[in-house]
């Protein structure tokens, strides 16, 4: 039932675009055709997962025995750039047209606040399951982290469509481009928080 909880929560209710406000310079810059937001989204989810395992692991058994947890924050960032890397050179070697179309936006994972957010919160946040609180395991991170990625996925590949859909038709030109982008995620972040009274 715990991991239901968890799964739900980090999809729908805490979506960590639509709610939590995080990973938004991506999620504006490459949603506008739909195959390169889906790229984006696997990157994104492969990322944030992995990044949640290894730098899980660096404080349970690195920072924290040796008292180092002030330092959270750099090695995170370190174990993210070191992981974007890999994953970009492992996307040029086996879908160099996935690389190609993603760009610049490829680096901007390291960057991607989204990322270090869910790595952050995974050893920092106390979850309340049955009205007990307590801190995630490494299995309970690793849920949390994919559905936190499929949730951001689920967000940029729906604001895609809809980019796509606006941009056939008659926008009026005040509203043309970020105005009516920002306009669009609003209006879903309101979709979204009907989800909130399911956790």
């Amino acid at each position: 039932m715990e991991f239901f909880i968890i799964i739900i929560s980090a999809i729908f209710v805490n979506n960590i675009l639509l709610s939590q406000f995080l990973g938004i310079c991506p999620f504006l810059g490459v949603s506008n055709k739909l195959s390169t937001a889906t790229g984006m989204s696997g990157a994104v989810c492969f990322v944030i997962t992995l990044a949640t395992i290894v730098t899980y692991l660096v404080n349970q058994y690195l920072l924290v025995p040796f008292g180092l947890e002030f330092l959270q924050t750099i090695a995170f960032i370190l174990v993210i750039a070191a992981l974007v890397q890999m994953v970009e050179i492992i996307l040029k070697k086996i879908s160099p047209s996935l690389y190609q179309a993603l760009g610049i936006f490829l680096p901007l994972i390291t960057t991607n606040c989204a990322v270090l957010g869910v790595a952050i919160t995974v050893v920092t946040k106390e979850f309340t399951f049955g009205g007990t609180p307590h801190m995630l395991n490494l299995g309970e991170s690793v849920v949390y982290a994919l559905a936190t990625s499929i949730g951001y996925g689920l967000a940029m590949i729906l604001f895609a469509g809809l980019r796509e859909h606006l941009s056939m038709n008659d926008v009026p030109k005040p509203f043309r481009g970020l105005p009516i982008a920002l306009i669009t995620v609003s209006i879903m972040a309101m979709a979204f928080l009907g989800f909130s009274g399911m956790v």
